[in-house]
């Protein structure tokens, strides 16, 4: 009977190391693909970016052109809605601030669009999911292909695919980093720089953002939050995603790929905090790993203890400072709830 037993559980280990090979190979093909966008051997394009990151997380079952088609349709309408709705503005830099008004109010309002029989189609505002908005349960509730699927997404998702629409059309956006949050900067003549929130569908101002979004004044002078993030760095950004989605479909992985894809990301974006805090996790984990395995004493515990804890050092000495995840929920509802107490008035609007 042992015999038996041993012989099965040498079958589905072995099974299981060749499924999970199978499914990291995915993880290694996106690695290659990004890095290439990183290396100026490919196209930089964010849109493919995103999909390669979170297709892999999803074993390849998704389709590049159903996505492609969705958001091809999604900047229509934002084009739809651009030629049918004037802007009230004057600056000559009207044509771009038009494009990402117009993705603006696409992702946060309610369009009516008339079809060539004369029918009325209705295009429903995307909304914020508040299940699981971290994707500790689901990774899955990160994704800009689940955004896309159920209209609901989160300060990851929503602000990825509005760079990427605004891509799309030819509009300058950039991606900005808060504690635990994305969301978008942009610059217009009329107001100068600017941040879009998409999560309140509103324009909260810088001192409102620091004081109560756990930002302190070395964080911003590193220029670790509050940055613009351009599209190359933004694929950097999309890298460090892979790792976290690696970590999370292989949890007792052995952390090299996921530094591997924080030292690439950190090669071309120095300072990007995601990065840091996912290499300084890996870390801990593989000295919690060595002192089980070798004990707190063996040289090699050390060594990983020392890098680790030089890495957290330098994340402290960068200005970051931990935002409670019960205090990241309340401030996202403080946006969605209290916008006129943080809102920039100067921001163009669309006449109706």
């Amino acid at each position: 009977m042992r015999k038996i037993i041993c012989a099965t559980f040498i079958y589905f280990s072995c099974y299981f190391c060749v499924y999970a090979q199978s499914e990291s190979k995915y993880y290694d093909n996106a690695y290659q693909n990004l890095a290439e966008m990183l290396e100026n051997k490919q196209d930089i394009k964010l849109k493919k970016a995103v999909f390669l990151t979170e297709n892999a997380f999803l074993d390849n079952q998704l389709s590049y052109g159903e996505f492609n088609d969705k958001i091809y349709m999604l900047s229509n309408i934002c084009l739809g809605f651009l030629n049918a709705n004037p802007l009230q503005y004057t600056d000559n830099d009207i044509d771009k601030v038009s494009k990402f008004t117009s993705v603006f109010k696409t992702l946060t309002d309610t369009i009516k669009i008339i079809i060539p029989n004369n029918d009325t189609v209705t295009h429903l505002p995307f909304g914020y999911d508040f299940d699981d908005f971290f994707g500790d349960k689901d990774w899955s509730k990160t994704f800009v292909t689940k955004l896309l699927a159920t209209k609901k997404g989160n300060c990851h998702s929503l602000p990825y695919l509005y760079k990427i629409l605004c891509d799309e059309l030819g509009a300058e956006a950039h991606l900005a980093l808060a504690p635990n949050h994305l969301y978008i900067k942009h610059h217009s003549k009329k107001t100068g720089w600017y941040n879009t929130e998409l999560t309140s569908a509103t324009f909260p101002i810088d001192a409102w953002l620091m004081v109560s979004g756990y930002i302190s004044v070395e964080a911003v002078q590193n220029a670790l939050y509050m940055d613009t993030i351009g599209t190359h760095r933004a694929i950097a950004l999309c890298v460090v995603d892979l790792g976290q989605g690696y970590t999370k479909k292989f949890p007792e992985n052995d952390g090299t790929f996921a530094l591997q894809c924080c030292e690439l990301a950190l090669q071309h974006f120095p300072n990007c905090v995601n990065a840091l805090l996912l290499k300084g996790e890996t870390l801990l984990s593989q000295y919690k790993k060595l002192v089980q395995s070798k004990g707190k004493d063996d040289s090699e515990t050390k060594a990983k203890f020392a890098k680790m804890n030089q890495v957290y050092k330098q994340i402290y000495q960068s200005g970051y400072r931990q935002m409670p995840k019960e205090m990241y929920a309340n401030w996202l509802l403080d946006l969605k709830e209290n916008k006129d107490k943080y809102m920039n008035k100067k921001v163009a609007v669309f006449k109706k």
